[in-house]
């Protein structure tokens, strides 16, 4: 495969499968059908494409952070392609965004130069790094999430955001089994390591049901037969998650078994009951651009180089 732009595998096959992360293309849509759907509201689309688009982003940076952190060198590896992965999904999200909402934004400008508030991916992927059982438990809820997301978008309207899912879904199914795989082994192992899987359920359930709550345009993207309404994949989600906490001796999660009586809250700086779900403010959350403290000082990360070299070509 060439690197003339990124959009050459969802119609082809190659060998290697960093489809998405060519350096040598300046329009990545060259050679496909953009123009938005009929009777679909372009702003929209690109509103519902960021929301996949940054969830992907976001989660991929947490995931770099686990360079040289990882307790062996096969889970760099292993950590450091899933990241690339969801890098690659949120640069064809990104990109459609701007071609959809006819202001030709590119990938760079959605990641770099936006502020904080309008991003709209949810609070689990923007979370602090905890340790190794949060890395697997928040691994575990996302790809288990998104899988079933981007399963049902594969049959979209929008011809470009169905290739896009498509090629997740292949990835994200690595994905979901890489962090089954490690809850098992933790769950199942030692006293410790099932304390730290525990303790890791504990850090992120409080987040899970943001993931169903379903944003407005979600709603109408849904109806338009372009997006997926979340609450449609609740059933699912609880049912895979329940056969790998069946496979790990995990009970499945409850106030009472993420966070017995007496002891103290696995990660402080999320509060001080982490089996509470966490509320929006007024009702607003990650999809509407509301998020937690840690979103900052990850932007001021992901987008410092950038703002400081703006006119940079890379």
């Amino acid at each position: 495969m060439s690197f003339d732009n990124a959009y050459e595998a969802l119609s082809e096959t190659p060998d290697d499968t960093r489809w998405a992360f060519g350096t040598g293309f300046s329009d990545p849509l060259s050679g496909v059908d953009t123009s938005v759907p009929s009777e679909v509201d372009g702003a929209e689309l690109a509103t519902y494409c960021l929301m996949l688009g940054d969830d992907a982003l976001i989660m991929s940076h947490r995931l770099q952070e686990w360079c040289t952190y990882a307790p062996e060198l096969e889970d760099e590896v292993a950590l450091a392609n899933i990241a690339l992965d969801l890098l690659g999904q949120a640069r064809l999200l990104l990109t459609r965004a701007g071609k959809a909402d006819g202001s030709d934004r590119g990938e760079d400008e959605f990641a770099f130069f936006r502020p904080e508030h309008e991003f709209r991916n949810v609070h689990l992927a923007e979370l602090e790094r905890g340790d190794f059982g949060e890395l697997t438990a928040r691994l575990l809820v996302f790809s288990t999430w998104r899988l079933a997301l981007l399963d049902r978008v594969r049959t979209s309207r929008d011809p470009v955001l169905a290739g896009i899912a498509d090629k997740g879904v292949k990835e994200v199914t690595y994905h979901r089994d890489y962090a089954a795989q490690w809850a098992v082994r933790l769950g199942d192992g030692t006293d410790y390591s099932r304390e730290r899987m525990r303790a890791g359920l504990a850090a992120v359930w409080p987040y899970v049901p943001e993931l169903f709550v379903p944003h407005e345009v979600e709603l109408r993207m849904a109806s338009a037969g372009v997006g997926v309404d979340p609450t449609a994949v609740r059933e699912e989600f609880d049912e895979v998650l329940g056969q790998v906490f069946a496979a790990a001796g995990l009970a499945a999660p409850s106030p009472q078994t993420l966070c017995p009586a007496g002891a103290p809250p696995p990660h402080p700086r999320l509060g001080a009951s982490p089996q509470t779900p966490r509320a929006g403010v007024g009702g607003r959350t990650g999809r509407h651009g509301v998020h937690t403290e840690a979103m900052g000082y990850l932007l001021a990360v992901l987008q410092s180089v950038a703002r400081a070299h703006p006119e940079a070509t890379w």
